[in-house]
């Protein structure tokens, strides 16, 4: 009995750890920059590995965080990504950067980040943020966190959940966020269901989302700004 009980401790630890591993692995090695090869033989879960014989001081920098964003669209924002795309040396290192820039009530609409954590502190302006915990129990609705950011607060946004910032000021707001993956990825809620290619069958979104057909039809034909 004894025997049975140590072996389901160490099977449910070695479930547990694999579990708490699941996310951007630790480095094997100093670096592993990012190479952009796309007719490379080889596809590995992140990018290649330059020669770190070939690797310079240029594959850890980019500039250009200190200029706003171009607001002026639908959303009135725009968010300026710093991921493993565009700064090669982010390889393995699970970690990454974006500046957010808001118009006044300009708003960053409902997303997620699939493989991230989201860490969000205000510079300038006044934000409404928060976000939704996944589906609770039976007759229970998802619980929304919100709260009012001032510059110098700092908000967390746990990684996969639905999350938002609105800019309730008359003037601009400036954020950055770090987000605890290389390439968080990055799903806009409006834009996936109702801007998909091709469409999610309007039958499906009528009854999910208890719509007339006509109001599916009518979402399905805007254009979803992407703000990315």
């Amino acid at each position: 009995m004894a025997l049975k009980v140590l072996i389901l401790t160490i099977a449910t630890m070695a479930v547990l750890f694999s579990m708490s591993h699941a996310f951007d692995p630790s480095p094997l090695q100093d670096i592993c920059v990012a190479v952009d090869d796309s007719m490379a033989a080889v596809f590995v879960n992140g990018k290649i590995c330059k020669d770190p014989k070939q690797v310079m001081a240029n594959d850890f920098f980019k500039s250009g965080l200190n200029i706003p964003g171009n607001t002026s669209n639908q959303l009135g924002s725009a968010v300026t990504a710093v991921n493993v795309g565009n700064l090669p040396g982010l390889n393995t290192l699970g970690i990454s950067l974006a500046r957010i820039d808001y118009a006044p009530y300009g708003l960053n609409p409902p997303h997620t980040h699939p493989r991230g954590t989201e860490i969000l502190a205000v510079l300038e302006g006044t934000l409404y943020v928060g976000f939704v915990l996944s589906n609770p129990g039976p007759n229970m609705k998802n619980k929304l966190f919100t709260k009012i950011l001032n510059p110098g607060d700092v908000f967390v946004f746990p990684i996969g959940l639905i999350h938002f910032q609105f800019n309730v000021g008359k003037t601009k707001a400036v954020a950055f966020a770090g987000l605890s993956s290389q390439n968080p990825g990055v799903i806009t809620i409006a834009n996936a269901v109702f801007g998909s290619d091709p469409p999610i069958n309007p039958d499906v979104l009528t009854k999910a989302f208890q719509l007339d057909k006509k109001v599916v039809d009518y979402l399905q034909s805007q254009f979803w700004w992407d703000n990315n």
